[in-house]
């Protein structure tokens, strides 16, 4: 794509040129100059690219850890299930021993 863009403004440079009826020094220093506005323009494009893969990265680290989030959530909410369990547990053994010693 790179070589299509710069192919793209380099053609354009050359035919204003060609139609300007310019000299050959000012036609190369046109083109020259196009050029350059070519690979500068191609150079902020792949900062650009770069730019939109870092924040793809870093979306989908965001997505990763708010998916262990709500895992952690999750294992929170069954702990809480198991103590409440336990607690049922101690209290049904806590009367068993009051009536044992009322026995």
């Amino acid at each position: 794509m790179k070589k299509i863009a710069v192919s793209l403004v380099l053609a354009a440079s050359l035919g204003l040129a060609a139609c300007s009826g310019a000299e050959e020094a000012t036609t190369e220093a046109a083109a020259e100059g196009t050029e350059a506005a070519a690979e500068t323009a191609v150079e902020g494009a792949d900062v650009a690219t770069d730019a939109a893969a870092t924040a793809t990265d870093a979306a989908a680290t965001a997505t990763d850890a708010t998916a262990k989030a709500g895992e952690m959530t999750d294992k929170a909410g069954e702990m809480a299930d198991k103590a409440g369990e336990m607690a049922d547990k101690a209290g049904e053994m806590a009367d068993k021993a009051g009536e044992a010693v009322k026995k």
